[in-house]
């Protein structure tokens, strides 16, 4: 049987895992990593770049590299989230879809993708990573999402994988896949916390364990919460000195602010083990034809300063999980942390003395996740037989009633897969038909809630109001995804939709999404191999002037300059014609480049010897 891998599509970072006997192995980029930033650019050359690619030339690029394109997914332009983010990228958010019903989209040039597209890209690299290392065709896959995320949400994703070339097999929320990959392989009886702070959202869950069996209680979160919050503290307050020192407004200067944005993150990084770290930039900008650097010290305590209301943020959702869970703090035997962001000693303090336990710090806060998306990969695939899941729905479904009041049908924090109906009947005698308004959230009033969709039942028998007989029926599946039928009794006359993503794709939209997905895969593969060669011939050239460097001292002057003239129009060669690195004429230059270091070596071999 085929390979199901695991992957954790995270806001910042992504990682993928697959299960090799009864052990889950993380896979390791090309560069190494055991992670890949969530990142995708769009070059001058028109090559598309994923992961640390992007990354690099974001600094030069960055009105086409995209990030943090999870907060847009299955979301609507007017979120607040979404015009919130709008205000922090250099990329360009416009309203994409027909309708009303406006969502999100990142323009490139003349070009508008969706998320679910953004998202697929970074999917495809996560696959072509698993199938390099198990050598064989992936078509099958389990995906993480944050627990908070609604059935829009969750539709996206799966559209995201299916345009990547990935039957999603099942969606699993953060916390829950971290609970897996947690227990997996132990004997464990404990209720556990799941402390979810990831790159762009806050997820906690609280389980039982117990048997082999996962139960989670409850589940709550913010989706809007994160490490990009934490990051963006340090670069307003970098940005706010800078102006208030030499009176200029970095940002509009798009590559200015992706500098800043970078060194801001790695700062936080450092500040975890460190007690203070330094943030330089050089030649940041210019004033009056002389130009202006940032050089800063920040410390640990600073930081903690800037951030502390953020951290503080999660408390009183970790009070909610409990009382959902009918728990107190005391009846927690284990704090699970998750997500980079519980690095931050801040954090881990806070969360340490909410709870009054120490912390488990054993697992891999980065890579948990796709471990526990993997254990469920093998449970679909039959190759682990100890492990059950009982896994919860976020937030109540349910319908818009007259008054324009919500009523759920089915409350958050149910165990899913599930089933609820309720009957109802017609608000307007000899009534023919009814409008089903399928809503998800926790607020009293229906337009206060995330509208899935809408539906209508024809055919009702024109009776007095109140005398029909309509059952609405809601049914959501172990991904989390929700099916809702309205029928009337006395005629047997029925209606029903599952619920498509909100993120606004047709399925005419994904099928060719996924043709040109397909159709980019052979010039990904070459891109991937010319990227090779170039570094290969790059290391050559290194090896080269190492050489010289180190025995050049051996040879006469002449020598020496023939050399260096040679290493001098190969790397002329190489930084010229970037484009062309898998051409015969590079693929002798990269020989050349070979010869060359083995003939200084031995020419000033002999010259020693001599």
């Amino acid at each position: 049987m085929s390979k199901i891998i695991g992957i954790d599509l995270g806001t910042t970072n992504s990682c993928v895992s697959v299960m090799e006997g009864n052990n889950v192995v993380v896979i390791a980029n090309r560069e190494g990593s055991r992670t890949t930033p969530s990142i995708v650019a769009f070059s001058n050359t028109g090559d598309t770049l994923v992961g640390q690619m992007a990354k690099r030339q974001a600094a030069k690029n960055p009105k086409n590299t995209v990030f943090a394109v999870k907060r847009l997914i299955g979301r609507t332009i007017d979120d607040p989230e979404v015009v919130r983010l709008k205000s922090l990228v250099p990329f360009d958010i416009v309203p994409m879809g027909s309708g009303e019903r406006k969502t999100p989209g990142v323009k490139i040039g003349d070009k508008e993708y969706s998320p679910q597209e953004i998202s697929a890209l970074i999917l495809s690299q996560m696959r072509d990573i698993a199938e390099d290392y198990v050598g064989e065709k992936i078509e099958q896959a389990v995906i993480t999402v944050p627990a908070n995320f609604n059935d829009a949400q969750r539709q996206a994703t799966r559209d995201a994988g299916r345009i990547a070339g990935l039957d999603v097999l099942r969606v699993i929320n953060e916390p829950t896949a971290a609970s897996l990959g947690y227990g997996f392989g132990e004997d464990r009886h404990e209720t556990i916390v799941v402390y979810d702070l990831g790159g762009g959202t806050f997820d906690i869950s609280i389980l039982r364990l117990g048997d082999g069996m996962y139960e989670v209680l409850s589940t709550v979160g913010d989706p809007f919460l994160g490490g990009e919050d934490f990051d963006n503290r340090i670069v307003e307050t970098l940005l706010s000195e800078f102006q208030d020192e030499n009176g200029i407004d970095l940002h509009s200067d798009m590559s200015a602010m992706y500098r800043i944005k970078e060194a801001a993150e790695c700062a936080k990084q450092e500040l975890s083990v460190a007690r203070e770290t330094e943030i330089n930039l050089p030649f940041l900008t210019i004033k009056d034809g002389a130009p202006l650097h940032m050089s800063r010290t920040i410390t640990r305590t600073e930081l903690e300063d800037l951030t502390r209301d953020i951290v503080e943020k999660t408390i009183p959702i970790c009070q909610q999980a409990l009382d959902d869970a009918q728990l107190t703090a005391k009846d927690i035997t284990q704090v699970v942390l998750v997500g980079g962001m519980t690095r931050m000693p801040l954090v881990r303090e806070r969360v340490q003395q909410y709870f009054n336990i120490p912390i488990n710090t054993d697992v891999n806060p980065d890579e948990i996740v796709s471990i526990g998306a993997s254990v469920q990969a093998g449970v679909l695939n039959g190759d682990v037989q100890e492990v059950a899941l009982m896994d919860v729905t976020p937030l109540s479904l349910g319908i818009e009633t007259m008054g324009g009041v919500f009523m759920p049908l089915i409350p958050r924090n149910t165990p899913i897969p599930c089933e609820a109906s309720e009957i109802f009947s017609t608000t307007v005698d000899y009534q023919e038909m009814v409008n089903v308004h399928v809503l998800q959230g926790e607020r009293e009033l229906a337009s206060e809630n995330y509208s899935l969709a809408r539906f209508e039942l024809w055919g009702i028998p024109p009776l007095l109001r109140g005398m029909p007989q309509i059952e609405v029926s809601f049914k959501i599946d172990a991904s989390g995804i929700v099916s809702v039928s309205a029928l009337e009794k006395t005629t047997g006359r029925e209606a029903n939709v599952k619920i498509e993503a909100s993120g606004g794709l047709s399925e005419s939209e994904i099928d060719t999404m996924i043709a040109e997905a397909e159709a980019k895969r052979n010039s990904d593969a070459e891109l991937h191999e010319r990227i090779d060669k170039i570094n290969e011939a790059k290391g050559l050239v290194y090896m080269a002037e190492r050489s010289l460097k180190q025995m050049g001292s051996y040879l006469p002057e002449d020598t020496v300059a023939q050399f260096q003239n040679a290493i001098a129009q190969h790397m002329d060669y190489l930084n010229n014609n970037p484009n062309d690195m898998l051409t015969e004429d590079v693929k002798s230059t990269i020989r050349e480049l070979e010869k060359l270091a083995q003939t200084i070596a031995e020419t000033a071999f002999n010259a020693m010897s001599n």
